[in-house]
């Protein structure tokens, strides 16, 4: 039997320089070496990480650099791509050893893994908060899906192309969905799309697609669905997604489990040695 894919997303990272807290309280930088240690406990190990944005959080070299130190124990593979709080020249030179699909401009790339393929789309608009697939990005990522009719993909991106309910948030959305779903009509090999930037775990379905957001590593936007506060957020327990596929029949199929970061008790047996339930 052929194992499945295991691909785990880590988002908003929004690391700060060393000793710097993000808004005054949330230690990002400590959030994040819980979830390497949580990643690296694994079992089965997942085969790659994908990081959807926000790697940084103001942006500045310190930060990447910082960034990397923190990185360095992950024993995964890792792609990532910008978030709004990123910069994409610093983000490139911070990551020498990443392949991207072009030497300059978005950071777009593809990663075959086994018998998966991972799209990782850059969707950050230099200067502003909201999210926009430009017509080089669209063009690549047609071109991407394009070479293959028949091996599945998942598709990671920081901006979610759907309406959330949490107001502040969609107004920094992706713009043109409209877009993509257009495109991904022609590309039915796209199974997965999983975006972050709401830092809350969400699901529903985009072009007739799952459509995840991943849970963040440090705190959660507040989940006010009629704008009864301010743009906030809480300190809720921090999580991943892990996004098994299974290969079967057509595309095969994606299970999506949120794995929660930390040491936990267990697991403990539900039988006795006798075989009877404890």
């Amino acid at each position: 039997m052929t194992p499945p894919v295991i691909i785990a997303h880590i988002s908003d990272l929004h690391i700060k320089a060393p000793g710097a807290l993000a808004y005054g309280k949330v230690d990002t930088a400590a959030a994040l070496t819980r979830c390497v240690e949580t990643l690296n406990a694994l079992s089965p190990r997942p085969d790659m990480v994908v990081i959807s944005g926000d790697l940084a959080d103001t942006p500045s070299r310190t930060e990447y650099a910082h960034l990397n130190e923190l990185l360095a124990p992950l024993a995964l593979p890792f792609v990532a791509v910008p978030g709004n709080h990123d910069d994409r020249t610093l983000m490139r030179a911070a990551l020498p050893g990443h392949s991207f699909a072009a030497p300059g401009g978005p950071l777009n790339a593809l990663r075959p893994v086994r018998d998966l393929d991972v799209v990782a789309v850059d969707s950050s608009v230099p200067g502003h908060s909201y999210g926009l697939l430009g017509d080089d990005t669209l063009a690549w990522l047609d071109g991407a899906l394009g070479a293959s009719s028949t091996q599945p993909a998942m598709l990671f991106l920081h901006h979610p192309p759907f309406v959330t309910g949490i107001g502040h948030m969609d107004a920094q959305n992706l713009r043109n969905a409209d877009r993509l779903a257009a495109l991904l009509d022609r590309h039915p090999r796209v199974r997965l799309i999983a975006a972050g930037h709401v830092h809350r775990a969400t699901l529903t379905t985009f072009a007739g697609r799952q459509t995840t957001i991943c849970p963040a590593p440090n705190h959660a936007v507040a989940l006010d669905l009629d704008a009864h506060w301010p743009p906030s957020f809480v300190i809720e327990p921090p999580a991943f997604h892990l996004h098994v596929w299974f290969p079967g029949s057509g595309f095969g199929h994606i299970v999506t489990h949120t794995v929660p970061i930390g040491h936990f008790d267990g697991p403990h047996p539900f039988f006795g040695t006798d075989g009877k339930l404890l």
